[in-house]
């Protein structure tokens, strides 16, 4: 597989909050832009979980997958993880099959750090996929990271912040279209305005999440490395 990527988001809520948003697939596909519907499949209590997933390509048209998770919701350290492993045989997947974790980590002073570590094998071949798709897969993880946070800290529901965050995009291309109009040498600050500018709190936005483990130490070593449960899981 290529370089994993890993996505850290610090959300100010109670863990079991941010637990129900991410291990319900009801509430997991609102919020996250890589899936567009999770279906749990049928089996036996306490085995790790089956499933079916689904992303939109086109209007009406869904590439699907199957995978398999599991979940270890009390730790002797507190925190709490989740692990998973995923394939898909759909010629327009760019992507064959992948593994992944989320950790749960409470922060002394409230509310916890919420962080993901996945690969995958790409179907197109590694140039394609590090120019393209694993950009494009850091930032919708990223960005639906934040969508989350937003939903579990000030209530504003993943819909809402789909449609702020479009609402957003079109105003700042409305600006750069407008200054072009108006004066073509304006337009280069506006654009950079358009491009550098944060987004608005209320509007979900990819730079707030971490890319990298922080610091050093036995920590971020912790936090990037596979849990063992991982390696537990059968291929799907």
């Amino acid at each position: 597989m290529g370089d994993g990527l890993y996505i850290e988001a610090r959300i100010g809520v109670d863990l079991d909050l941010v637990w129900e948003r991410t291990q319900d697939p009801a509430q997991h596909q609102r919020w996250d832009l890589r899936f567009t519907r999770i279906a749990y499949l049928p089996g036996a209590e306490g085995e790790p979980q089956r499933f079916t997933y689904g992303v939109r390509v086109l209007p009406g048209f869904f590439v699907s997958g199957t995978g398999i998770s599991a979940g270890e919701r009390h730790r002797p350290d507190g925190t709490r993880t989740s692990a998973l492993r995923f394939a898909c045989a759909h010629p327009l997947s760019f992507l064959t099959e992948g593994r992944g974790y989320w950790r749960y980590v409470p922060c002394p002073e409230g509310g916890l750090r919420f962080l993901t570590g996945y690969d995958y094998a790409p179907r197109w071949g590694r140039l394609a996929d590090r120019l393209l798709f694993r950009p494009l897969m850091g930032w919708a993880t990223a960005w639906s990271f934040d969508r989350l946070r937003l939903w579990c800290e000030r209530g504003i529901t993943p819909e809402r912040a789909l449609w702020r965050g479009l609402g957003e995009v079109a105003a700042r291309l409305l600006g750069v279209a407008a200054a072009a109009w108006a004066a073509p040498l304006a337009a280069v600050p506006v654009l950079l305005a358009a491009l550098l500018l944060p987004p608005l709190p209320g509007t979900p936005a990819a730079r707030r999440c971490l890319r990298r483990p922080p610091g050093r130490g036995p920590s971020a070593a912790t936090a990037a490395t596979p849990p063992a449960l991982l390696d537990r899981l059968e291929h799907p």
